[in-house]
C-alpha cells in the first residue's frame, strides 16, 4: 500500500503548496513513485505547480523526475445513498487508484476546513503541519495567555488532528506521525523566535506531534512556481554556481526529508 502524506494547516499562506512540491519532487528525484492530489479545489495552487513544471519541461526539451497529478473524479450523486457524501466518494475513489500506483500518495488541503480536509487527515500516515513563525498562526493549534508564554488549551485544528485519530484507532489503523514545521523563519534570534519555539516545544509535548525543521524565508520559492521548478532542479537548467541562499536552501529541505523518516527513503541528494 502507498505511504499517505498529508500536508495540511487551516490557514492559507502557511506555504503547504511549495512544502508539497517539493518533498513530493524531492522523493520522486530519489526514484520512488509519488503520486499528488489537490484538495484545494477553488485555487488548486498545487496543481497549478504541477502544469506549469509539465509545459516547461515540455518547452525546453526536458525530462526532469516528476510527480504525478490526478484531479478528483465527478461522483454521480444521483448513485449516493441518503447521508453518503460525494467527496468521500471521490475521495476514496481516487486513493484507491493511485494506491496500486504508486510509493507515496501526497495530498495538499486547502486553507480552511471543508469536509475533504477532514477526510484525507484521517486517511495520513505522515501529516505535516507547515506554521509561519508566528502567533497568530500557533493560535490555529492552540490558545495562548497575553504573554505567549502559558497554554490554556488546544484550538481548532488540533482537535480536527485528534479527531483524526480517533477514527484510525477504531479502524484499527497505526497513529498519525504528526510533525509540525516551522516555516518562513527570520535570519535573526528576535524574542518571539524564541518565544514561539518555548510553546511549540510545550504543545508538542502536550498534543503529540514533532517538530520538523522547515525553510527559511527565501525570494527563490516564489520565483519557481510560474516554471515549475524546485531548488533540486535548478542545476538541470543550467545554474552552474548556486549561491549561498540556495545551497542553504537545499540543505533545509535535505533536513526536512531526513526528519520525515517516510519508509523506504534514504536521503540521496
Amino acid at each position: 500500500m502507498a505511504h499517505i502524506i498529508v500536508v495540511g494547516n487551516e490557514k492559507g499562506g502557511a506555504g503547504k503548496s511549495t512544502v508539497s512540491m517539493h518533498v513530493a519532487t524531492a522523493l520522486s528525484r530519489m526514484g520512488h513513485r509519488v503520486a499528488t492530489l489537490d484538495l484545494d479545489l477553488r485555487q488548486k495552487t498545487l496543481g497549478r505547480y504541477i502544469d506549469n513544471r509539465t509545459k516547461f519541461l515540455a518547452k525546453e526539451g526536458l525530462d526532469l523526475p516528476s510527480p504525478a497529478y490526478l484531479e478528483l473524479p465527478e461522483v454521480d450523486r444521483s448513485q449516493l445513498q441518503p447521508g453518503e457524501s460525494q467527496y468521500d466518494h471521490a475521495l476514496s475513489a481516487a486513493v484507491s487508484q493511485l494506491d496500486a500506483e504508486a510509493d507515496f500518495i501526497l495530498i495538499d488541503c486547502p486553507g480552511s476546513h471543508t469536509r475533504l480536509s477532514q477526510v484525507a487527515h484521517s486517511l495520513a500516515d505522515t501529516l505535516i503541519t507547515p506554521l509561519n513563525d508566528s502567533f497568530i498562526d500557533f493560535d490555529l493549534l492552540a490558545h495562548v495567555d497575553n504573554d505567549g508564554e502559558k497554554i490554556l488549551g488546544p484550538s481548532v485544528y488540533s482537535e480536527m488532528v485528534w479527531n483524526a485519530r480517533q477514527l484510525r484507532a477504531q479502524a484499527g489503523l497505526k497513529p498519525i506521525d504528526w510533525v509540525v514545521l516551522r516555516n518562513r523563519l527570520g535570519a535573526q534570534q528576535m524574542v518571539n523566535k524564541a518565544k514561539m519555539e518555548k510553546a511549540l516545544e510545550r504543545l508538542s509535548k502536550r498534543i503529540g506531534f514533532r517538530i520538523v525543521p522547515g525553510f527559511n524565508e527565501r525570494v527563490i520559492f516564489r520565483e519557481l512556481f510560474p516554471r515549475g521548478l524546485t531548488l533540486l532542479d535548478l542545476k538541470d537548467i543550467g545554474v552552474q554556481q548556486l549561491n549561498i541562499s540556495n545551497v542553504a536552501a537545499r540543505q533545509e529541505l535535505r533536513d526536512l526529508i531526513k526528519a520525515l523518516n517516510l519508509p523506504g527513503v534514504t536521503v540521496s541528494f
